[in-house]
């Protein structure tokens, strides 16, 4: 009887609650300080598998990377596999998830992700500097398509 219940406790000690995050994302609007700006159609897929997550941006080309919620680097890899840099995911509350991206020749991009409208909607916002020193602010709004 003890095997059995420590077994049970171990198949369950591998399982992860499901992060409300996960699904498929399609840009539906975005900002870049403040003012309203055209983008290619853009499709976030976050997926997760045991304590990571998976997300995946899809327009002209893709751009994908696996991460732990606990600030752990994971490389940011293109369609082609070819490593772009490291991104680091963290909760930030219960609805919310702060992105760090990096990599070499592009700016450092500090974001949130905050899900709302009983969890259709994902807005993302993050700060970047760009090359010149110029700082941008975009803001872009996801709809869940399933």
């Amino acid at each position: 009887m003890l095997k059995r219940a420590i077994l049970l406790l171990l198949a369950f000690a591998g399982l992860h609650a499901a992060e409300p995050i996960a699904g498929t994302w399609v840009l539906t609007s975005q900002q870049v300080n403040g003012r309203e700006t055209a983008s290619p159609p853009l499709t976030l897929r976050i997926t997760q598998s045991g304590d990571r997550l998976q997300f995946e941006y899809s327009a002209k080309e893709s751009v994908r990377f696996a991460a732990r919620l606990d600030g752990s680097p994971a490389d940011v890899s293109n369609s082609a596999g070819k490593k772009m840099g490291t991104a680091k995911v963290m909760r930030g509350g219960p609805l919310q998830y702060r992105v760090m991206l990096e990599g070499p020749n592009r700016p450092t991009s500090n974001g949130k992700l905050t899900i709302s409208n009983g969890g259709k909607t994902l807005t993302s916002e993050s700060d970047a500097m760009a090359p010149g020193g110029q700082r941008l602010h975009t803001v872009q709004i996801f709809e869940r398509r399933e």
